[in-house]
């Protein structure tokens, strides 16, 4: 009598469950729930990657709307670009304050939100992350400066070859094999780059030629900040990844224009409002929408909106800073962005073959 008296509270105190209702385990963190999301999110937050994102079918649902609002943002960058440089902001000020900007936004959400992954973060990780960002400043470094020589549409065209450079550094440095496909494709967007190069030869008064150079230098630079975030992003969370890169990527601007001095300060209030909204607008809006997307669509779909830049960047310079493209550069513009259509969907082909090997155990 008396030991069922003292179970009895204990008892009254636990809810009721269903005939044949399994009871949970409990830890010391209290009831642990086995649903395949929970364990999913638990396995993730685990490593240090928080996502507790459950948006999938209204994210599936606004993933074309999200990627139009990215296209119209990133293509905008040219202009804002040209109408700070028209403001007095050297083309080197305008990469450092636009990176400095982003990375005072992305910075400090990467430090509060990913505490955990920090600590548990490898030097070896960190460092291929600040060396993305290296390399993410020579891109912007290069293709701000080609527009004081060329025009928006060859700096847009030429800097948007960064898919064609990926395909060719795998080869060399990933030692992949490179399908028929992409060799098409590197071979037509060659033909595409000398039709412009051959339009913009001889014009007078500008160093055409080597703002197409500065332009696909900066195609160059891309293409590595490519290869190393595919290689970092299986390990990193984007908010981190994204966080490590800017930042650093804002300190080496700052360091080389504080060398050859650039200064960033004395500007007027429209050109640091043209550079504001270049970090606001293409570099958070637009490049977020892009990696967003990537969860609901292909990157080979993403990377083929991602030619609807130079589209939108031309009929804005059209349209702003009277810059018509003769027939010749819009031919060599066409087969520049077929090439990269080619080598693009060649390399989406080649990671799903890869991805439906079997797997040794």
């Amino acid at each position: 009598m008396g030991s069922r008296r003292e179970s009895a509270p204990a008892a009254l105190t636990e809810p009721r469950r269903p005939l044949g209702h399994p009871t949970p385990r409990s830890t010391a963190e209290g009831p642990r729930p086995t649903s395949p999301s929970w364990l999913r999110l638990r396995a993730v937050r685990d490593r240090g990657i928080v996502r507790c994102s459950q948006s999938g079918v209204r994210g599936s649902a606004a993933r074309y709307p999200v990627i139009a609002i990215g296209v119209a943002a990133v293509s905008s960058a040219a202009l804002l670009i040209s109408f700070a440089r028209a403001q007095g902001v050297p083309a080197l000020a305008i990469a450092a304050l636009r990176m400095s900007f982003a990375g005072l936004i992305v910075g400090p959400i990467a430090v509060l939100s990913c505490r955990k992954e920090i600590l548990g973060l490898s030097r070896v990780e960190a460092l291929y992350a600040a060396a993305a960002g290296v390399l993410l400043a020579l891109h912007f470094a290069f293709w701000i400066s080609s527009l004081d020589d060329t025009s928006v549409m060859s700096s847009v065209v030429f800097v948007s070859t960064s898919p064609v450079f990926v395909g060719i550094a795998s080869v060399f440095l990933l030692k992949e094999r490179m399908g028929i496909s992409t060799i098409v494709g590197v071979a037509i967007s060659i033909v595409g780059a000398a039709f412009v190069a051959f339009s913009d030869f001889g014009q007078p008064g500008r160093h055409v030629l080597r703002g197409d150079l500065l332009a696909l230098l900066g195609a160059v630079a891309a293409s590595g900040y490519l290869l190393i975030g595919r290689r970092v992003r299986k390990r990193m969370s984007l908010t981190l990844y994204v966080g490590i890169a800017y930042s650093s990527a804002a300190l080496i601007l700052l360091g080389v224009a504080g060398v050859t001095g650039a200064r960033l300060a004395g500007y007027s209030r429209a050109g640091y409002l043209w550079v504001a909204l270049l970090a606001a607008g293409p570099q958070l809006l637009g490049h977020t929408a892009y990696n967003w997307a990537l969860k609901y669509v292909s990157a080979t779909f993403v990377t083929v909106t991602l030619l609807a830049e130079p589209v939108g960047a031309t009929l804005l310079a059209i349209a702003f800073l009277a810059q018509v493209p003769s027939v010749l550069r819009l031919a060599g513009g066409v087969c520049i962005l077929a090439g990269i259509v080619l080598a693009a969907r060649a390399e989406s082909r080649r990671k799903d073959a890869m991805r439906k090997l079997p797997h040794a155990v």
